[in-house]
């Protein structure tokens, strides 16, 4: 298992907002955390990234404990966070400047630019690129960090609708590439859909992980995803069923 998660538990300002969160992801696996407002699903990921310390529990990756920083871990927000007086080239390589592999990195990043959709593009500035196109150079900094798991929190939740549906065609073919562990997390329940092998659902905080949900399918396409409507019945029932109360833990597995 490449990354493994128990009983993590965290509370702020003396209320408890995880309570003892259990999950597990495969290696290459994409797996979305996906619940109520508030459930806590961001404060995950920055606790795996170590941004935030844990009050309890353990973060271990292929079988080895994590705490604190770790270059595991990659964390891309809803923000690109693109400085605009630098280069999208300089932009992309910040974490070879940062360690310094500035030379090396670029050259990577250069050649990774036109399966990213941003060649010729190298030498713009944040400004002079579309929304998509800069939530596609963030996603370039991230990958180059050559970490092993990437965590993606809300990554297209800025974008207008059918930009954002153009990022996540994008995503199912660039993750099915690189071959990435992925957890993401979101608010678009038809994005957990179309892009997940697993979906983890979470009940209002205290949160923990309430139900699990297997997406079989691999060729994906919209008209796949548009004929999922009683998956996303089923999906939006467990989300209103946590958002309600705190349920009995459990495991809900289907296919599709």
């Amino acid at each position: 298992m490449k990354l493994r998660v128990k009983e993590l538990t965290f509370s702020y300002e003396n209320k408890m907002i995880l309570d003892h969160v259990d999950f597990a992801v495969r290696g290459g696996e994409f797996v979305s955390l996906l619940g109520p407002s508030g459930s806590g699903k961001s404060t995950i990921l920055k606790l795996l990234t170590g941004v935030l310390p844990c009050e309890k529990g353990t973060v271990m990756v292929d079988g080895a404990p994590v705490k604190g920083l770790s270059p595991h871990f990659a964390y891309m927000p809803q923000n690109d966070l693109l400085f605009p007086w630098k280069t999208i080239l300089d932009n992309v390589c910040l974490y070879g400047r940062i360690h310094g592999s500035l030379k090396a990195m670029r050259r990577e990043a250069r050649a990774s630019f036109p399966e990213f959709g941003l060649a010729g593009y190298e030498d713009c500035y944040p400004s002079q690129l579309s929304g998509g196109m800069r939530q596609r150079a963030a996603f370039l900094r991230t990958a180059l960090c050559k970490a092993d798991i990437l965590l993606l929190d809300e990554p297209f939740g800025a974008l207008d609708v059918i930009t954002r549906g153009e990022m996540q065609d994008w995503l199912l073919g660039i993750h099915r590439k690189m071959n990435r562990t992925v957890v993401l997390v979101t608010h678009d329940m038809d994005e957990a859909v179309y892009l997940s092998d697993r979906i983890l659902i979470l009940n209002q905080s205290p949160a923990r992980i309430t139900d699990e949900i297997e997406i079989k399918e691999r060729a994906r396409d919209r008209e796949w995803l548009y004929g999922q409507g009683d998956l996303r019945r089923k999906i939006y029932s467990l989300i209103m069923a946590g958002a309600g109360e705190v349920r009995e833990s459990g495991r809900n597995v289907g296919a599709q």
